[in-house]
């Protein structure tokens, strides 16, 4: 869904390629960590074993044509850096070329500012109507710098990471000790950590393929569960990320957010149209009225995503057999 704004804007194909990636000024990326297709970058094992920031040599291109036509004074090509998990935000003007169409500048990505994954996009505001700084075009597709692949994919599944809660890197899970596993969602990629100082063989339970029948169960029951927790976490962050356009209109995200709200929401608000649910949705997360009745239909759709009901229907019937045979 885009945004409509209540005055001219560009009709025609924003583009914007990463032409080259310089490491601390020097090392260049190697070609295969660059996906043009894939619009994505990989930075981790860029050359240097540690970096402390690239530079990407950015072109843009813009319909030349209705540049020159339009209803509009003083452009500015901007290109920006972001990424929700840290809130870091950097931008960089591009200079138009004297062809007239494409614009060309750089930007430089700083390692201690990002975490997983940063965005590159591109907008091209203007004055209009006297009015400065009004969004007249933005990228249809930005750019993904993962600072944690190897492989330049712009699609990921949720990341699965085995950690020590109580001792391991990741300080931020510690107050979580006693949890087996917890959801994080803040970043580009859904994250599930599993507890390794939790629950006594959890780990090695959730990665084995053979076992016993109850072994098998107790494996989908948990795998269930956690699919279930996922899926309720990435349909709140999804909500709760929400933008609106100047009407208050709200407006589709991208990514796994978009992906979420598509196969949840049918089951959240069945019998809506997609826009007309995300509408009530944004108006009662806002608003209050309604939320917590929600729930129950959040908890629905996440369930039936996992399969979670299936599963369980199947445990019971292999505990009600076994206890069948232990009496005879």
């Amino acid at each position: 869904m885009k945004s409509v704004y209540p005055y001219p804007t560009l009709f025609g194909d924003i583009s914007l390629d990463v032409l080259a990636i310089a490491v601390d000024g020097t090392s260049p990326l190697p070609y295969a960590h660059v996906s043009r297709p894939e619009r994505t970058v990989a930075l981790h094992q860029s050359g240097r074993e540690s970096w402390e920031y690239c530079t990407l040599r950015l072109q843009a291109s813009l319909p030349a044509a209705e540049l020159a036509d339009g209803a509009w004074t003083d452009l500015v090509c901007l290109a920006h850096l972001t990424e929700k998990a840290t809130n870091a935000r950097s931008t960089a003007v591009l200079r138009r070329s004297p062809e007239g169409g494409v614009w060309s500048g750089s930007i430089d990505l700083f390692r201690d500012r990002h975490l997983n994954r940063a965005v590159l996009g591109l907008t091209v505001v203007a004055t209009v109507g006297g009015v400065e700084g009004r969004v007249i075009g933005t990228t249809e597709q930005d750019w993904y710098l993962d600072l944690k692949a190897v492989t330049p994919v712009r699609q990921r599944e949720i990341e699965i990471v085995e950690v020590d809660f109580h001792g391991g890197a990741e300080a931020w899970l510690r107050p979580y000790k006693d949890a087996p596993w917890i959801v994080e969602t803040t970043g580009d990629v859904p994250t599930v950590y599993l507890n390794t100082g939790s629950a006594e063989g959890l780990i090695a339970l959730l990665g084995g393929s053979g076992g016993g029948p109850a072994e098998k169960l107790l494996r989908e029951m948990v795998s269930s569960q956690i699919a279930q927790d996922a899926w309720t976490a990435m349909f709140h962050t999804a909500v709760g990320d929400l933008d609106v356009d100047e009407d208050g209109t709200p407006v589709m995200p991208t990514g796994w957010r978009e992906t979420v709200l598509r196969m949840m929401l049918p089951d959240v608000l069945p019998g809506r149209q997609l826009t007309d649910a995300l509408y009530d949705i944004e108006e009662r997360r806002a608003k209050g009225f309604g939320w917590s009745e929600l729930q129950t239909t959040v908890q629905y759709a996440a369930g039936r995503r996992s399969r979670i009901a299936k599963k369980l229907t199947n445990a019971v019937r292999v505990v009600d057999r076994a206890d069948r045979d232990d009496t005879r």
